[in-house]
C-alpha cells in the first residue's frame, strides 16, 4: 500500500469555474479518508484528479514517493469503484473479477488464485457462475468491489459505490467496507454525499463546500467541535439547532431571539467580546435536555410542533418564538403532543459558537 500526498491541487475548468480551490492532505498508509459535501462540491473531482481521469489545473500529487500529475490512470497502481458498478452482463462474475488481471497478462494460475481469495472474502465464491443480472444489488457491489480487490493496487479510490442501494443493504455494506479494509490494512479514499457513511466509515472526513476544504479531523472531533457554521450543520441527523441572537445579561445571562422570546444561557462561557452582540449559538438535538434536573431559572418552554418516535428515540419538533428546534428523546423521557409546551434547558458544556458573519468557531471565554 502507499501514501497519498496533495499539496495545493487546483482544478480550473475552461469556462472559469474552479471545481477544487486548493487542496492539500495526505493520506496515510493504511488509512480510510472519506471525502464528504453536499452535490457540486468538488469530491468527485478530487477523487478523478486522484485516479488521472481529470487533469490536475496546478499544485503536485504523490502517491507513494512518485509525482503523478502527468502519470496516466494504468500507470499509477491504484483500483477505482464506481456508483454504477460498471459490470460487463454477458460475463460471469468469475470472468468479470479475472478481467482486469486478464488484460495486464497475469498468469492463470495467479488470476485464479487472486479471484479465488476475493470471492471467499467477499462471499462470492457460490456465484462465480452466474451472470450480474441475476445478482442483488449488494451482490454486484461485492463483484465491483472484488474486481478492484484482485488487482492488489497501491490505493483504493471508491466513488459513492452505496448510493444505489436500499437503506438497509448500504449498512450492511458499510460493515463489509470496513470488514475489508482492516483486513486488506488498505489505503482508501471514499466519496460520499452521505454524512452517515462518512462518519461510520472514515478514520479521517474531509468536508468541502464549494470546492474549498472546510475541516479535516477524526468524526468525532468533527461533531463536537466544528470548525465552521457549515460542518456544524452537515455533520449529525437531525442537523445542530442554530439560534441566532444578542446575549444580554437580563434576570442572569439570556439569548435574546427578538419578538420578546428569551433563551436562559446561566453558567455558558461567552466568547470574549461578545456579549450585547449578535452570536449564533448551536446545539446538538440530545444536548436540549428535560428542564428537571437543572435550576428553575435555566428552563425555557417551547411549543411542541412535531413528534417523531423512531424505536429507540424521538425527535420533537419545537418551536420558541420565531425559532425552530429538534430534540433528540428517550421514549420514556416525554409523552407529549403538538400543541403543548415543552420545559426544557440548554445543555451549557455543550454549546458552540459561531460568528454569524463568516460563520467561524468562536472559542468560549470567561
Amino acid at each position: 500500500m502507499a501514501t497519498v500526498g496533495l499539496d495545493h491541487i487546483r482544478k480550473v475548468y475552461p469556462n472559469g469555474h474552479v471545481g477544487v480551490a486548493d487542496a492539500s492532505f495526505d493520506v496515510a498508509d493504511g488509512e480510510l479518508l472519506v471525502l464528504v459535501g453536499p452535490s457540486g462540491c468538488g469530491k468527485s473531482t478530487l477523487l478523478r484528479m486522484i485516479a488521472g481521469l481529470e487533469s490536475i489545473s496546478s499544485g503536485t500529487l504523490t502517491i507513494g514517493a512518485r509525482e503523478v500529475n502527468k502519470v496516466s490512470p494504468k500507470d499509477r497502481d491504484i483500483a477505482m469503484v464506481f456508483q454504477n458498478y460498471a459490470l460487463y452482463p454477458h460475463m460471469t462474475v468469475a470472468e468479470n473479477l479475472a478481467f482486469g488481471l486478464k488484460l495486464r497478462g497475469e498468469p492463470k494460475e495467479r488470476i485464479a488464485e487472486r479471484v479465488g481469495a476475493a470471492a471467499t472474502m467477499l462471499e462470492l465464491d457460490k456465484l462465480l457462475d452466474r451472470r450480474p443480472a441475476v445478482l442483488s444489488g449488494g451482490q454486484r457491489q461485492r463483484v465491483a468491489l472484488g474486481r478492484a480487490l484482485v488487482r492488489q493496487p497501491q490505493v483504493f479510490l471508491l466513488d459513492e459505490p452505496l448510493s444505489n442501494l436500499d437503506a438497509k443493504l448500504r449498512m450492511s455494506m458499510r460493515v463489509e467496507i470496513s470488514r475489508l479494509h482492516r483486513r486488506l490494512g488498505a489505503t482508501m479514499i471514499y466519496v460520499t454525499h452521505d454524512q452517515i457513511e462518512a462518519m461510520t466509515l472514515g478514520q479521517r472526513i474531509v468536508v468541502l463546500k464549494d470546492g474549498e476544504i472546510q475541516q479535516i479531523d477524526t468524526p468525532m472531533n468533527l461533531y463536537a467541535r466544528p470548525s465552521n457554521l457549515f460542518v456544524a450543520t452537515f455533520l449529525g441527523s437531525p442537523a445542530m439547532n442554530v439560534l441566532r441572537g444578542h446575549v444580554r445579561r437580563q434576570d442572569g445571562l439570556q439569548l435574546d431571539l427578538g419578538g420578546n422570546t428569551w433563551i436562559p444561557l446561566d453558567g455558558a462561557a461567552i466568547p470574549e467580546g461578545w456579549l450585547d452582540r449578535e452570536l449564533d449559538v448551536g446545539v446538538r438535538p440530545e444536548h436540549l435536555l428535560p428542564a428537571e434536573g437543572g435550576p428553575a431559572t435555566s428552563s425555557f418552554a417551547p411549543e411542541v410542533e412535531v413528534v417523531e418516535p423512531v424505536g429507540n428515540e424521538v425527535f420533537i419538533y419545537l418551536r420558541h418564538g420565531g425559532a425552530g428546534l429538534v430534540s433528540r428523546s428517550s421514549p420514556q423521557h416525554h409523552v407529549v403532543a403538538p400543541g403543548e409546551r415543552l420545559p426544557l434547558r440548554l445543555a451549557i458544556e455543550h454549546l458552540h459558537f459561531f460568528d454569524p458573519g463568516t460563520g467561524h468557531r468562536l472559542l468560549a471565554g470567561a
